[in-house]
Parts: structure tokens; sequence; C-alpha cells
């Protein structure tokens, strides 16, 4: 997946890869039954040891764990891929919103930091009743993130955000939209909703990040250039409100998808160095409870 491409920038110190998911051998980490794809057989180490070849050229030095679907709720695979990486990584479990407080305790002694709230595949159609079908779970989870200072993380299509924003303004815990909200590059900067998100950015409770992650998910082969008229759209209109991550190792569509072409996308999002440093250092080490180191 690295081969001889090479990044054209170098991640300033402490950057932080926030979205990325890990798998390890199915006879240790079994699989969901309503897994969306089947990642290859390696063990955890394997995977990680080609995570850190691609984060190692571009100078990623932390990185946030995003549970995948692959695995339901059992987030042993997640866990143990922390426990590798120490204090330099964090994780994003999925959990019953009954959840115990003792597991959330264990979890969170453990690097855990937010709940994954996931709604796709992000290209959903659209489906009359589904914001009313999950509200109940997505406010249960809120709740519980707000008593001990932890985050949601959504997966949605960009029409049901669009349809949850007055829900998502009155959340009492912060939260992260993924893939760039799934607004499609294709429609250009102002696509209604688009400007409905930015508004909501701008004026809206200040407890949203959104993830430039999975550029391939919302933009054109073979390099997804044209994303960059969205990322930019959402850099201007909250630059302390954007992250960045991979998404790697991208299982949907991981025959087309080059790690270092992604990252290098970068340069025409934020091509400021100020703007790189907040995206890809400051704003995940105050989101996600890293420590300075000095």
């Amino acid at each position: 997946m690295i081969d001889n491409k090479k990044p054209i920038l170098k991640a300033p110190p402490l950057s932080c890869d926030t979205h990325l998911h890990v798998f390890g051998d199915p006879v240790t980490y079994p699989y969901s039954a309503e897994k969306r794809n089947v990642p290859p057989a390696l063990p955890l180490a394997d995977y990680m040891a080609q995570y850190q070849d691609f984060a190692t050229q571009c100078g990623i030095e932390r990185m946030v764990f995003t549970q995948p679907s692959t695995y339901g709720r059992d987030n042993s695979c997640m866990l143990d891929a922390i426990k590798l990486c120490g204090d330099n990584a964090k994780g994003i479990a999925d959990v019953d919103e009954n959840i115990s407080d003792a597991e959330l305790a264990r979890l969170h002694s453990a690097g855990v930091v937010g709940i994954r709230f996931n709604l796709g595949p992000p290209n959903r159609p659209v489906e009359a009743g589904l914001m009313e079908k999950h509200l109940p779970r997505l406010l249960r989870l809120d709740a519980r993130c707000a008593e001990i200072g932890w985050q949601l993380d959504i997966l949605s299509p960009s029409w049901l955000i669009v349809e949850m924003l007055d829900v998502y303004k009155n959340l009492k815990s912060q939260f992260t939209l993924a893939h760039f909200g799934m607004f499609l590059a294709r429609d250009g900067a102002k696509q209604p909703g688009l400007l409905k998100m930015v508004d909501f950015l701008k004026h809206g409770p200040g407890r949203c990040y959104m993830k430039l992650t999975a550029p391939y998910r919302m933009a054109s082969e073979p390099l997804f250039e044209d994303s960059t008229v969205i990322a930019r759209t959402l850099i201007e209109a909250a630059p302390d409100h954007v992250i960045w991550g991979s998404d790697y190792p991208y299982l949907s569509n991981s025959h087309r998808v080059h790690s270092i072409d992604l990252f290098n996308l970068i340069a025409q999002w934020m091509p400021d160095k100020n703007i790189q440093q907040k995206i890809l250092v400051d704003n995940p080490a105050k989101l996600f409870g890293f420590k300075n180191k000095k």
C-alpha cells in the first residue's frame, strides 16, 4: 500500500490521525454477523506495522482508533491496538446505550474517549423516519458521554445530518461528523445542505467538529482532488472545529485508494502552515485529551 510514493509535505510534530480502523486475525478477534466488509486475515501486529510505515513517512505521531462495524460492539481488537501504542493513541468504542458505569470506567482507563454512533453506510439513501428510529439511542448515549466527558463520533449520510441539525444543537457532549459530513464534492460549495452545515459550525453551540476523512467517499477518482472545495469551505467556516483522519485501511475502496495520495491532499486543503498546525495538532489534542509533550 505504501510502495514508492512519497508524501509531498511533512506533518508538524504531534500531528494526529483522528480516524483509522484496525483489524486482526479473526481467530483472535471474531467478526460480527453484521459486518459490511471482510478485512484481510492478518495478525494485529501486521496491521499496525503497515500503518506505522505510512504514519512515519508522513510525520503522524498520534492516532485515534475508531471501532469498525466489522466487530460490532466487541472492542477488544481496538483496545489491544491502543495498548500497543500507549499514550499516543485513543479510541472511540461502540457500546450499548445501557452499558454499565463500571464498563465505561474500564474503557476509559484503557484509553477510550468516545462512543461511535454509526448510521452508515454514508451513502445510505433517504429513509423516512430514520431520525425518529435512532433518536432515543442517540440521546441516551449523549447523556452518558456528557456525564464522563466523552464525545460522540457520528457517521451519517448528509441528508440525515441536515435533518438532525436541530437535534445536534441541543446535544450536551462534544461530537464529530465523519467524512466531510458526506457532502459530495460534485455538488459544490453552494449546495443547500452544506450551507446549512456551515451556518451550524459558525453559529451553533460550538460542540461540533467536522472530520476531513475518507475523501474517496465524496469526491472523484483517481486522486479525489475535487474534495478541496468542500474542505476549504469547512475550514474557512470553523478552523478551530475541523480535524483530519486517514480512514485507514479503507476496506470498501482499498483497491483504488493509496494512503500517500490521500495524505497529500492536505497540501491542497490547507496550504497554510498555521492552519495545518491547528487542524493536525491543536484541535485533536484539545478534543481527544492528548497531553502536550515537553
